[in-house]
């Protein structure tokens, strides 16, 4: 029988789900790949009011992060503390960045996107009020932490719904989509962290995250539907009822409805998982390529405002825009670098006869994925390691102040390209559990960051700017080699393995 091509034009006669939610088709709500049922039920509108929703939840991460930025300098000086010791809780934060979405993707894969969401977003939210209303560096140690686990597992949560919802043939745009509400962080984070602190002084960054967070928290909970395939399949299986939304629960229908659901089985999730998978050789050489990528532009950003304050004195609110290009960088990435690794998926698919419908899931078995997108990488890579290097020699003269911003637009442009198309390809290999994929890519790329953020100041002090992001920049090129080894084997070590 031939599924109904008019899903959402008109209320759903089974189920109540969203204004927007699809009916049923007939057959298997998650079909095996190679199979004719389509991929989502969801109609293209609610797919992208759910692309939305997670873009603008992948926000705060980024921001939390940058719009302390120049804040540093005054807590510093407040807690009577070195620069040192303030550049710890940045580390620390990408640490955690790292490690909670090893933990809240487990959750996610198995129990669903929504509880995951709702956990997140109430830690995040007590440990904003915490960080406005503490006044010592321990408490602010431990606040950042808590904040970076609520916050940082929002960016895995995202690409797991695109892969929800998106199938291989547009997955490189949307994953664009959802990072760009990852990237706007360092573009107007430092911003509005700038103004907050020389006008109203930092504890206002924290309390306008709280207010921002409640808010989103309030729609998130309203109107962002489940869409993990273990929970509902292509989006035709009725969820759990701590799955709904709260439009859904506001039906007596759907409520109903959901009683008679089957039920999951929910399982503490395991967050060595992660790891394990990082020791898979094509996964190890895809997360080392995207961490140095991701290692140079934190090292980036953690000398920004020293830098910028030492070379050309620039007070909070001039720093701040300083981390402007980044941002635009980061934003121009988002939304060309996906339509052209989708390009070039279609481009390999055509010529080999792989389904490239919008709506099928396409047999990855037989198609070398890794293929596609590596050929997308491999420039991007080469110009952020020259961009590096560059960028270093122009803070050693101490040029034009257009140089460095020229450069600093090149490195968030370059690096945003090479994690966005990684993403994908980590989505794309592992379709089953995307979240938890994404959680390794988090985990190898914070803690990379993590150690280039810590180490970059004392490479500074020693060696001067330039030879310091010389050696970032030839770390960098180590993404070229992986790239070239997971286009020539990635494929075949991938078909062993399943």
């Amino acid at each position: 029988m031939k599924p109904k091509e008019e899903y959402c034009d008109g209320p759903d006669t089974k189920a109540e789900r969203m204004p927007s939610d699809t009916e049923s088709p007939v057959g298997d709500p998650d079909p095996a790949p190679g199979e004719t049922e389509v991929y989502s039920t969801f109609s293209r509108r609610t797919r992208a009011l759910i692309v939305l929703i997670a873009s603008v939840a992948s926000v705060f991460s980024s921001l939390s992060a940058n719009i302390y930025l120049p804040a540093t300098d005054t807590i510093a000086d407040q807690f009577h503390v070195s620069d040192t010791l303030i550049n710890l809780t940045l580390s620390t934060y990408m640490i955690f960045q790292g490690l909670a979405p090893t933990f809240f993707g487990g959750l996610a894969d198995n129990a669903g996107r929504r509880p995951a969401y709702i956990l997140c977003f109430i830690a995040y939210i007590a440990a904003n009020i915490g960080l406005a209303l503490q006044r010592n560096y321990a408490a602010l140690l431990v606040l950042r932490c808590l904040q970076s686990a609520g916050g940082s597992s929002t960016i895995a949560l995202a690409n797991a719904i695109v892969a929800d919802v998106v199938t291989t043939a547009e997955r490189g745009k949307y994953i664009g989509y959802v990072s760009a509400g990852f990237i706007i962080g360092p573009s107007v984070g430092p911003i509005i962290g700038g103004l907050l602190t020389q006008f109203l002084g930092w504890p206002f960054i924290f309390w306008l995250l709280a207010i921002l967070a409640s808010a989103f928290f309030i729609v998130l909970v309203l109107f962002l539907p489940e869409t993990a395939r273990k929970v509902v399949g292509n989006g035709s299986r009725s969820p759990p009822i701590w799955n709904l939304s709260g439009l859904q629960l506001c039906s007596r229908r759907q409520r109903a409805e959901a009683h008679s659901s089957a039920g999951i089985h929910l399982r503490f999730p395991n967050p060595l998982k992660a790891l394990t998978i990082i020791f898979h050789k094509d996964v190890f050489l895809i997360l080392l390529g995207n961490g140095v990528a991701i290692a140079g532009y934190f090292a980036v950003t953690g000398t920004i405002t020293s830098q910028f304050s030492r070379i050309y004195g620039f007070n909070e609110v001039q720093i701040g825009l300083c981390y402007l290009p980044l941002g635009v960088g980061n934003l121009i990435a988002a939304y060309t670098q996906g339509k052209i690794t989708d390009w070039n998926y279609r481009r390999h698919a055509s010529s080999q006869g792989i389904d490239i419908s919008s709506n099928r899931r396409p047999d990855l078995d037989k198609f070398a994925i890794e293929r596609p997108r590596a050929e997308v990488v491999l420039p991007q890579a080469i110009g952020e390691a020259l961009s590096m290097i560059a960028y270093g020699w122009v803070l050693h003269y101490e040029t034009n102040l257009a140089g460095p911003l020229v450069l600093l637009l090149l490195i968030g442009y370059t690096s945003a390209a090479v994690m966005n198309t990684l993403s994908a390809l980590m989505v794309d290999i592992y379709p089953e559990s995307p979240a938890m994929a994404t959680a390794a890519m988090n985990l190898t790329r914070c803690w990379l960051g993590a150690g280039a953020a810590a180490a970059i100041l004392p490479m500074i002090d020693a060696i001067g700017n330039g030879w310091a992001f010389t050696v970032i920049g030839f770390m960098c090129f180590v993404c070229v080699p992986a790239m070239v080894v997971v286009w020539l084997w990635g494929y075949d070590w991938r078909r062993q393995r399943h």
